[in-house]
């Protein structure tokens, strides 16, 4: 059933494929040519020169191309041709087409650049039209997986490609997601490496639509994981069936289970749908467990909403499960038989038939299955009992009914279906009948039997098929899990893969939709938090400014409208309370939906009567309209329960295993019955989407199961696996894999852009872009951004370094962007969405405009360059023709050819013209040469500069390592403030432990009130008795009906208030409920945590003992040595120096640290009184409280003793003088602040009194100063003068200061650039620290036993090691000298602390001296490299021994005082005590011995290897050597045969040079001869002058000739002598040659004879180690004996020592505590300095800002002085106008007032000029101190780096001796290793035969070592356990804290009541005064009628008094008792109000 093999996989930038890949792309294509198949590069790679297309590039920015949405293809591409208001005009470049579109409807478009991006994150443009086009273009090109953010996106390609090979496993496993192409690979490999560096659970979340590829990609991680993660090498047999049923044990069994799994899942849950072939019908959660080294040891598989109602009934064209046609196709005749198997056509439940599966066999997929089976190690009876099950599923759906004829019950004509079905489960014929048409129910007590319909049996035999099928299925889950667990291997992490359906729309949605989209909802949640946290990650990395969102809340309401339990309860909720009420149908639960959420804003109602729709809810993909037909009977899921106690007790095992949890659940069953009398299900469509309350056991584990009879609904069984999944994913971390499906045909390469876009929609992918567009998505690297766009900015960058964020922000200034729309982090710069896209824009129409230009240049020179040759060629023509008519003339003249002829001869007479101009080349060389030595001399120069500065820089780089020192000093103490914080935790559980105290006193306090209740509530009932006897005997009949009415009346407020408070209690039990929840999920984390710290406490027990072992050791050889310390005094005294300069730097720190301490101490006193204080006043709050409590007790019985009237009166009293004591005391403050505010008047009148006092003061001063204004004026010029002269001297300075800030800078960018590159050091350093304690012990025993070796080979290294051990002495004296001045714990910490940095300074100059030492001695580099690793190793291993022997000490000493304490507190405990210690130093010494013998072991395997790997070296060492020399042979040889043939040439040219010599002797005879002859020509006067001119002709010829035989011989001579000078050469080279390669023999043999004494020492080394072993195997057998007889006892005792731990712990955390004081202290220390820095850089801009005001004062001042001039020019000019004419006089006297006012007013402006002068020149004095100040600081900044630097190369000279005396001890040491090789290669046989021996008891070891493992974790079992029962005593007490609020609660409303009687009471008092009063005037009438009736007046009576006279004349001969006047009054007094009103 395995129907598509492709996969998708996360994606990476398209500007990486150049840096990734070359060497992946080679190996994809070789094994593509190898095997022949198709290439899967073209499936992986994009190629990128189609994408970086100049063409594309220019087409795009030329057009303005946009995306504008289109019918057909969703998006389309066009250009903007025109804007016209709101709409655009544009051009579609696919057929040019014009259209008009919406503004808002143009989405931008990507730069070519961004084409084909395998993260769409990276789009600058981010839309829905460019990621679609992005996924579109990738999938056309074969690329189907693709990167959007956090999501790998996939879409389906609907054919098999080559990309899932294990070849491109291997060339995923191990890379970055960013360094490979997109695929599910890369995402199973970041989450497996995730797993094991960061040791955090990983998911990989796939969802998706029905055939998007979802189980697929889901098979490809397990795929991936089974492969990389193995736990045996050989992979590749994972083929290899197994025939036998058993699963044998072997090595890959559990990796090849695991990939079985999917086949019998996929044949049980999968099924042919119309979109999808293989469907799975539910959705799974795989968790794959591995163990720490990464290796799997286990899975589980979780299940959800398995689509039951598929095994009952399918839609066309689809089938049900797999299993089912495989039965039927691939079961054998005997098989179909003993089954009852029938055809496809004879079952119902098969709606369709048999439907084939194109390209599938459904007889080979279930022999598949069958075989998976096996493997998964199913037995056969199993395998038979599931096929009967499937069977019998079939065969409830023949059973047929028929309804009788005169009533509806129904009938089964034939039972041989039944028949058949009972055979296969095991049932009788005759009992399912009867339970199926006539059930028993439960009526009351009693059973009835009640018959069923038609309608309701088919009902009831369908769900028994779909429950059947499910639980089959369950159980099948949960044996694969069974098969897939380990119980040996404990997982340390796992990796869970999420395979469920995806968000859903359809026309109308069900009860499924609803569950599917819920839980989409939950898990897009979960995205948008992960995605909200990595992105303030990252900005808080960089340091960015942004408002953080989390836009997890954004889902929030519509996750409350479907979940929320109460106030108003959700969806589900109500679902649930609508499945209790008998009488509720489907439309009851919509309108209670719609009355309580028709307000929330993500619900909506039908909109008309019409829609078919019942609600509409608005999820984050869309609107989803929900249908709730049968959504009452869904979430029921109702079952027959009588015939499901006949299957529990089916005579077939495995059916009643299946059955055995439906018993508990009655309920349910009479409540189906119930509900099935009142409204009949119909039949058309059941769709039983649930999980049955049987779940619980097997999917969901134990804690959530039911309690028995407890009704469970599917979606509260839904929700709760939901909530544990969530859970489960929240605590991991999660990865995201989207799957798409193309289109819905199936077709390969076809993309539907709307189906896709709705699938982005849903799958959360949009919703991704849409956080991305919040906040920055686009972000670039400093140097990336600069190189590409520093085009824009020509001019904003000056030449020179410039650091990368200064360089952005400048460019960012001169681009004038909008500083919304970026930020700049550390190390990249953030833009907001399509910023990139405008910048690349820009960038375009800048290169255009460059090349336009540059190619008119080039034109231009191309063009002038051809004008100008054609030029030279007309200027040559002329010439030419010039010179052919010359030549023409002349050809013939005589003179001419004479010329021609004579002209050859003349080149004598140019010898001294030649010479001359030789000479002047000669002087113009000089020329050169004395310039360019200038030059040389000035580059020298400069050259020393540079060094001076380059040290200069080297200075301020050690100043900057220091700080650097100091920021991890500071990463030190985060640290150690985060353990704080865990300590504050530890101190706030230890406060919960308190309060539960406290409330176990508050329930007992509780106890108290309740028993206070009832007597309140007896003397209640009391008063109650006796008011009702009053008003018995006061009030009459019409009375009494009044107060029953008010009683009644009051009856109904109490109801009202009870049915308010009922709600509040329901709602708090809702919160209680959820708070619950999130507790235990605080308490498993808390669990996990407390697991994880016990290990670490383990772990540190175990270095513990260690060391105390290796301590011990150390303090033997200690007194070995201590008498050998007589030899070092001599280079004690050289080192003397050094130690005084350090213990002068120790007094300095040890007072700052004194201070420290006292301030410390300090704060820990106060923080002890203020725990005190605190204590005292919680006693004093507890002594209150109990106060309070006799307080109301009296109050009570005070109130019982007050039930007169008077006492009440006085009670009224009281509280009128309390009112009036208030009125009082408000009256107070009055007068207080009357008093205040009249103080406040005088102060504000003394205030403006001293004010116009000053301004009197100011008033004279400005008239004096008015007066000195010429003299300030010239004052102010020379200060002018003297300013300029500062200013000058202050420009320079500050020249000198901006040279040195850029220098500064410089400096600081790059030891940022160093810190980076550090930090990863640090981090590596942190690892390398971890292996280093782990080697701790090894390196000790090592040390000890090399000391041993080489006492017996050399004393010289003995002294050497004695000088080390002697060092490390004075420093431990030292050390105790500081010890002796404070605590030793104290002094311990601080010690760490100082060694530490000073340790790192000496580390960091060591580092370079050793890079200054390889550049200069490159020949010996290997050598030292080695030397300085042994000593820097040894150094730290001696730091490290010393430090904790430190520690130990420390903790010892503690734990025997707290052991005292231990004793003093209780002697009982004594025995105990001195028992366990005997066990512990048993305990210690066993695991000490076990321990020794496993490192033993280990190290002499270890020694072995590296022996077989030297001989192995020696070997090849032994074969280079051969080669070598036989080369040098070949070099002689060639050597030799170059002499030879240069000899021979030197004898040839000597022999040569003889023949000259012979031939010039000849040639001087012949011209002595022919000088002879010519004396005798001469001589004879006969022919004299016949034949001169050829004499002077031969004369010539002749010299000529003797001048070339003398150059000839000069020739000669010189080669003769360059060849002696070559013989003589070659023979020297000779010699050095043969010199040379003796030397080199004799260094090899050296060499050899090296290398032969190592292995010899080796060999000694391994016997003595082997003599060793042997002592300590002996050892071990007698310890194995010991060991499991003391095992009983160790076990007993552990607890104690558990409690000995814990004490030991706690007071390392105050150590820690002290330590952390300290840690601040020096943090405010180094803050101080900081902030001095900082002063000192304010100081400098305070300067700058001084020198610009006063430039600008002295601009102002000038300006004045100016004005001043002219106003003095224009007084003059006025005074002589009014001398000249006097007839104006009075115009110019008014202007002369002016121009004074003027005058005036401009003294005042120079006097206030003057005054900021002033104030300007004490600025400027105090910057010139800070600068001095500062100056100071540097000088003494540099002094130290001189003293570091002498105490460097003091370092250098001692690190040089210690090399010479290692090589002399290293020389001597050789010498002595010659002699024992042969002996020792005898031995080395006889080593492995012990080595194998004591393997074997290796083993028998680790044996026992398993045991005690064992026995651990049973006790860690027990604690868990008593964790648990305390969580139980925490529900307990929260639900007594409940219990003790609603008593509070009822106590109050009994205070209320008592109130309301007093009220009452006191209302009673007030209408009996009433009515006495009226009595009495009503007496008065009485007497007064009496009187006129006995006068015999008339009797009138008014209107007012008509009620009286009635009264009157009822009982005119009655006498009115009191009781009667009294009900009487009353009655008047009720009558009253009405009337009032």
């Amino acid at each position: 059933m395995r129907l598509r093999a492709w996969e998708l996989r996360p994606a990476v930038g398209a500007n990486e494929h150049h840096s990734r890949g070359n060497c992946s792309r080679i190996l994809l294509f070789t094994m593509a040519q190898r095997t022949g198949v198709e290439d899967p590069e073209r499936y992986l790679f994009v190629d990128r020169a189609v994408i970086y297309n100049p063409a594309t590039q220019a087409d795009w920015t030329a057009k303005k191309l946009v995306w504008i949405p289109s019918e057909r293809h969703g998006f389309e591409a066009a250009s903007i041709k025109e804007e016209r208001g709101d709409e655009v005009l544009v051009e579609l470049a696919e057929n040019g087409k014009k259209a008009m579109v919406n503004k808002d409807d143009i989405q931008k478009m990507n730069p070519p650049k961004f084409s084909k991006v395998e993260d769409m994150a990276e789009l600058t443009c981010l839309n829905e039209a460019s990621v679609l086009h992005n996924l579109k273009d990738r999938y056309y090109s074969g690329l189907i997986y693709t990167y959007s953010g956090l999501f790998c996106v996939v879409i389906n390609p609907y054919k098999n490609l080559p990309i899932y090979s294990e070849n491109i496993i291997e060339m995923y496993r191990g890379k970055k997601r960013h360094e490979m192409p997109p695929h599910i690979y890369a995402i199973s490999e970041s989450a497996y490496r995730c797993m094991l560096q960061d040791r955090e659970d990983q998911s990989i979340l796939c969802t998706g639509e029905s055939g998007a590829g979802k189980t697929e990609n889901t098979k490809k991680v397990i795929q991936y994981l089974a492969h990389v993660a193995s736990s045996h090498k050989g992979r590749k047999d994972h083929n290899i069936p197994q025939e036998s049923p058993k699963p044998v044990k072997h090595q890959g069994e559990l990796e090849r289970q695991l990939l079985q799994a999917n086949p019998i899942l996929e044949s049980f849950g999968n099924a042919k749908t119309v979109k999808n072939d293989n469907s799975s019908r539910f959705g799974k959660f795989i968790r794959i467990n591995f163990d720490v080294t990464g290796y799997i040891v286990g899975a589980n598989i979780e299940t959800y909403l398995l689509e039951k109602s598929r095994a009952v009934r399918q839609a066309k064209d689809e089938r049900t499960f797999h299993i089912f046609y495989q039965l039927l196709s691939g079961a054998g005749e005997h098989l179909k038989s003993d089954l009852l198997l029938e055809g496809f056509s004879n079952y119902r439940f098969l709606s369709n038939g048999y439907i084939p599966i194109p390209g599938q066999q459904d007889k080979d997929n279930f022999q598949e299955t069958m075989e998976a089976m096996h493997i998964m190690g199913f037995s056969h009876e199993e395998i038979l009992s599931m096929l009967k099950v499937v069977s019998s599923v079939l065969q409830f759906g023949n059973i047929s009914f028929k309804k009788e004829r005169n009533t509806d019950q129904a009938s089964m004509p034939e039972n041989t279906v039944a028949q058949k079905l009972c055979h296969l489960l095991g049932m009788n014929v005759m009992e399912f009948t009867r339970a199926i048409l006539t059930p028993r129910i439960k009526v009351g007590r009693d059973y009835v039997q009640k018959a069923q319909t038609k309608e309701q049996a088919d009902f009831a035999v369908e769900a028994l098929a779909k429950a059947t099928y499910e639980r089959l299925f369950r159980w099948l889950v949960h044996r694969i899990n069974k098969a897939l667990d380990r119980t040996k291997r404990q997982g340390a992490s796992f990796i869970g893969i999420l395979d469920i359906a995806g968000f859903e729309i359809f026309e109308l949605n069900s009860f499924e939709q609803l569950c599917i989209n819920y839980t989409n909802e939950k898990l897009q949640q979960l995205f948008n938090h992960t995605m909200f946290i990595l992105e303030q990650e990252e900005y808080q990395r960089e340091g960015i400014e942004w408002n953080f969102i989390d836009f997890g809340l954004d889902l929030q309401p519509c996750i409350d409208l479907i979940e929320r339990p109460a106030n108003p309860p959700g969806v589900l909720a109500l679902l649930d309370e609508e499945c209790w009420f008998p009488k509720a149908t489907d439309k009851t639960f919509v309108e209670k939906l719609v009355q309580e959420q028709g307000s929330h804003s993500k619900f909506q109602k039908p909109r008309q009567l019409k829609d078919k729709a019942d609600f509409c809810i608005i999820h984050y993909a869309g609107k989803v309209d929900y249908k709730a037909d049968e959504w009452l009977m869904k979430n029921m899921d109702p079952l027959n329960d009588n015939v499901a106690t006949l299957l529990h007790q089916s005579s077939d095992r495995f059916v009643a295993e299946l059955w055995k949890d439906e018993i508990q659940n009655i309920q349910r069953a009479s409540f189906y019955d119930s509900v099935s009398g009142l409204h009949e299900p119909p039949v058309d469509r059941i769709v039983g989407l649930d999980q049955v309350t049987g779940m619980t056991e097997t999917a969901f584990g134990s804690a959530y199961k039911t309690k028995k009879g407890m009704f469970r609904t599917v979606g509260q069984l839904y929700k709760e696996s939901l909530t544990k999944l969530m859970a489960t994913l929240r605590n991991t971390n999660p990865n995201f894999v989207r799957c798409i499906i193309p289109n819905h045909e199936k077709r390969a390469g076809k993309l539907d852009p709307h189906l896709v876009l709705d699938q982005l929609r849903c799958n959360g992918v949009l919703e991704g872009i849409r956080i991305c567009r919040q906040g920055f998505p686009n972000r670039i690297v400093f140097q990336e951004f600069r190189q590409r766009y520093e085009i824009l900015t020509p001019n904003a960058i000056p030449k020179g370094f410039m650091d990368g964020k200064q360089a952005c922000e400048r460019m960012i200034r001169a681009l004038e962007l909008d500083p919304n729309l970026y930020r700049i982090g550390q190390s990249k710069i953030f833009f907001r969405a399509g910023v990139l896209a405008h910048l690349e824009e820009e960038r375009d129409l800048k290169i255009t405009d460059i090349i336009i230009f540059f190619q008119a240049v080039c034109r231009g020179y191309l063009a002038r360059k051809a004008f100008a040759k054609k030029q030279q060629q007309l200027s040559a023509l002329k010439v030419l023709q010039r010179n052919c008519a010359a030549y023409l003339k002349l050809r013939h003249w005589q003179w001419w050819r004479v010329f021609t002829k004579v002209k050859p001869l003349l080149q004598v007479t140019r010898q001294e013209e030649e010479l001359q101009a030789k000479d002047e080349e000669l002087l113009k060389v000089k020329e050169k040469q004395t310039k360019v030595e200038g030059e040389l001399e000035e580059m020298e120069r400069k050259h020393q500069q540079l060094l001076e500065e380059k040290n200069i820089l080297a200075e301020q780089l050690q100043a900057e390592t220091e700080l650097f020192v100091e920021a991890e000093e500071m990463r030190a103490r985060l640290a150690a403030k985060k353990q704080e914080l865990e300590e504050i935790l530890h101190d706030l559980e230890s406060r919960v432990e308190e309060e539960e105290e406290r409330n176990q006193i508050l329930q007992n306090e509780k106890k108290k009130m309740q028993a206070h209740i009832q007597d309140l509530e007896e003397q209640l009932d009391e008063e109650e008795g006796a008011r009702q006897k009053l008003q018995l005997e006061k009030v009459t009949a019409e009375a009494k009906i009044k107060k029953m009415e008010e009683e009644i009346l009051l009856l109904e407020d109490q109801n009202s208030k009870f049915i308010k408070e009922k709600k509040l209690v329901e709602d708090r039990i809702a919160e209680c409920s959820s708070q619950l929840a999130e507790e235990e999920e605080k308490a498993k984390n808390l669990a996990k945590i407390r697991n994880k710290q016990e290990v670490m406490i383990s772990d540190l027990e175990e270095r513990l003992k260690k060391e105390e072992k290796t301590r011990q050791e150390l303090e033997k050889a200690k007194r070995k040595l201590d008498g050998e310390t007589t030899d070092l005094q001599d280079q004690i005294a050289e080192l003397q120096a050094q130690i005084d300069e350090l213990k002068i730097q120790l007094a300095k720190k040890e007072e700052e640290l004194q201070g420290a301490l006292a301030r410390g101490d300090d704060e820990t006193l106060h923080k002890n009184n203020a725990l005190k204080v605190v204590r005292e006043l919680q006693a004093q709050i507890a002594e209150l409280q109990e106060d309070f409590e006799s307080e109301k007790a009296s109050r009570n019985k005070a109130e019982k003793q007050k039930r007169d009237l008077s006492e009440e009166l006085e009670a009224l009293k009281t509280e009128l003088e309390d009112t009036l004591d208030t009125t009082a005391a408000q009256q107070e403050l009055r007068t207080k602040r009357e008093q205040e505010v009249a103080e406040l008047k005088k102060a504000l009148e003394e205030e403006t009194k001293n004010h116009e006092a000053q301004i009197q003061d100011m008033r004279q001063r400005h008239a004096t100063a008015l007066e000195e204004l010429s003299e300030q004026l010239e004052q102010a010029k020379r200060f002018k003068a003297n300013l300029e002269k500062n200013k000058q001297g202050l420009e320079t300075d500050n020249k000198e200061l901006a040279c040195e800030v850029k220098v500064l800078q410089q400096v600081k960018a790059e030891s940022e650039h160093k810190r980076k590159k550090l930090d990863a050091q640090v981090q590596e350093l942190h690892a390398k620290v971890s292996e280093g304690d782990r080697l701790r012990v090894e390196l000790a025993e090592k040390a000890n036993k090399l000391q041993n070796e080489l006492d017996n080979v050399s004393t010289l290294l003995e002294e050497a090691e004695k000088k080390g051990i002697k060092f490390a002495k004075d420093a431990s004296s030292l050390e105790s000298q500081l010890q002796d001045t404070q605590e030793l714990l104290q002094e311990e910490t601080r010690q760490k602390l100082n060694l530490s940095s000073r340790i790192r300074q000496l580390e960091e100059e060591k580092n370079s001296l050793q890079e200054q030492q390889e550049e200069e001695e490159e020949a010996r580099k290997n050598l030292e490299k080695q030397v300085l690793v042994l000593q820097s190793q040894l150094a730290e291993t001696k730091k490290k021994v010393d430090d904790d022997l430190g520690t130990i000490e420390g903790l010892e000493e503690a734990k025997k005082k707290l052991l005292k304490d231990v004793e003093a507190l209780s002697q009982r405990l004594e025995e105990k005590a001195l028992a366990y210690d005997k066990l512990e130093k048993t305990k210690n010494r066993l695991q000490q011995e076990l321990d020794d013998l496993t490192v033993d072991l280990d190290h002499q395997r270890q020694i072995v290897s590296n022996l077989e790997k030297k001989q192995k070296k020696f070997d090849q060492l032994l074969a280079e050597e051969k080669n070598i020399s036989a080369r040098y042979a070949e070099e002689r040889d060639r050597a030799e045969a170059e002499a030879r043939e240069k000899e021979t040439k030197a004898l040839s040219l000597a022999r040569a040079l003889e023949e000259a010599l012979e031939a010039k002797e000849e040639f001087e005879r012949q011209n002595k001869q022919l000088r002879a002859d010519m004396e005798d020509l001469m001589s004879s006067k006969d022919d004299v002058g016949k034949n001169v001119h050829e004499l002077e002709k031969s004369k010539r010829a002749l010299e000529q000739q003797v001048e070339e035989m003398r150059t000839q011989l000069e020739e000669l001579e010189d080669e003769l002598q360059a060849t002696e000078d070559a013989k003589l050469r070659l023979e020297v080279n000779m010699q050095a040659m043969k010199a040379q390669f003796e030397r080199d023999l004799q260094t090899r043999d050296e060499q050899k004879e090296e290398k032969k004494r190592l292995l010899i020492k080796q060999v000694r080394e391994l016997e003595a180690e082997l003599e060793d072993e042997r002592k300590q195997r002996a050892l071990a057998v007698a310890a194995k004996k010991k060991m499991e007889i003391d095992l009983k006892d160790l076990e007993a005792q552990i607890e104690a020592a558990n409690k000995a731990r814990d004490e030991v712990i706690k007071q390392l955390r105050k150590l820690q505590a002290q330590m952390k004081d300290y840690q601040r202290e020096l943090e405010e220390a180094r803050a101080s300095r900081d902030e001095i820095f900082a002063q000192s850089k304010e100081s400098e801009k305070k300067l700058k800002s001084l020198e610009a005001e006063i430039l600008q004062l002295q601009e102002e001042l000038a300006s004045s002085e100016r004005a001043r001039r002219h106003a003095e020019q224009e007084r003059d000019e006025l005074a002589d106008e009014i001398a000249n004419s006097a007839s104006g006089k009075s115009a110019l006297l008014d202007e002369k007032r002016r121009l004074e006012a003027r005058i005036a007013q401009l003294e005042e402006e120079l006097e206030e000029e003057q005054s900021n002068m002033e104030l300007l020149n004490d600025r400027f004095r105090k910057t010139t101190l800070q600068v001095d100040t500062l100056n100071t600081e540097l000088a003494a900044e540099r002094s130290a780096a001189q003293k570091s630097d002498n105490a460097r190369q003091q370092l250098e000279r001692q690190n040089k001796e210690l090399k010479a005396k290692l090589q002399e001890l290293e020389g001597a040491v050789k010498s002595k290793f010659k002699a024992t090789i042969s002996a020792l290669e005898a031995k080395i046989g006889q080593l492995e035969e012990q080595l194998e021996q004591e393997a074997k008891e290796r083993a028998a070891a680790n044996k026992l070592v398993r045991r005690t493992e064992k026995k651990l974790k049973e006790i860690f079992m027990q604690v868990e356990d008593e964790r648990r029962h305390a969580d139980q005593y925490k529900e307990q007490m929260e639900k007594a804290n409940a219990r003790m609020k609603q008593l509070k609660r009822q106590l109050e409303e009994a205070e209320e009541e008592a109130t309301r009687a007093n009220a009452s009471r006191r209302k009673l008092q007030r209408e009996l005064d009433d009515a006495t009063e009226a009595n009495e005037g009503l007496s008065r009438e009485v007497s007064t009628l009496k009187n006129r009736l006995r006068r015999g007046g008339p009797i009138s009576f008014s209107s007012s008094r008509s009620g009286r006279r009635q009264l009157h004349i009822e009982g005119a001969s009655l006498e009115l008792s009191d009781d009667d006047t009294e009900s009487k009054t009353s009655d008047v007094n009720e009558a009253q109000p009405p009337q009032s009103e």
